[in-house]
């Protein structure tokens, strides 16, 4: 396949629909997880316009270290329960919020973020990453996004 995304116009589900297979395609030939992850950060960015995506491991139960991503530069490492990243580890569920700057212990890795979405990715039961995403505008996220990535955390838990 070649590394390419075809972007189209249409609504926000309807962008979705089209990327998940492509980036499906994108990776299905290839095993380094790593690699893989960089290409669905950089698809995500692209595609959709987000302000910043990326992973985080879950090094240890308890700490959170920065994976491949698209954007400025972010926070290294992020411990569990600290900041929407460190919740979701904790809480093991996809987190939406509408504005960072109303979330409890919220982490600033970028003062540009207003809103931003959280999706676990597990792997033999427990969280093996994370995925974060931020806009640059307040209240860019809902049931659409969390429906569509979540379809794509899926793919990529049986990637790992």
């Amino acid at each position: 396949m070649s590394e390419q995304i075809s972007i189209i116009e249409g609504n926000k589900a309807q962008k979705y629909q089209s990327l998940l297979p492509q980036i499906e395609a994108l990776v299905s030939a290839e095993d380094d997880v790593i690699a893989n992850l960089a290409n669905i950060s950089a698809a995500l960015k692209q595609a959709m316009g987000f302000f910043w995506v990326g992973f985080y491991r879950a090094k240890t139960p308890d700490m959170l270290v920065l994976g491949p991503f698209q954007g400025p530069v972010a926070c290294t490492r992020i411990p569990k329960g600290k900041g929407v990243c460190g919740a979701v580890l904790e809480q093991r569920k996809t987190l939406i919020v509408p504005n960072v700057d109303e979330f409890p212990g919220h982490i600033a890795c970028a003062s540009e973020s207003k809103s931003e979405i959280v999706l676990p990715i597990f792997h033999r039961g427990g969280v093996a990453w994370v995925l974060d995403i931020d806009s640059d505008q307040l209240n860019s996220f809902d049931e659409t996004d969390q429906h569509w990535l979540e379809k794509l955390t899926a793919v990529i838990s049986l990637m790992l």
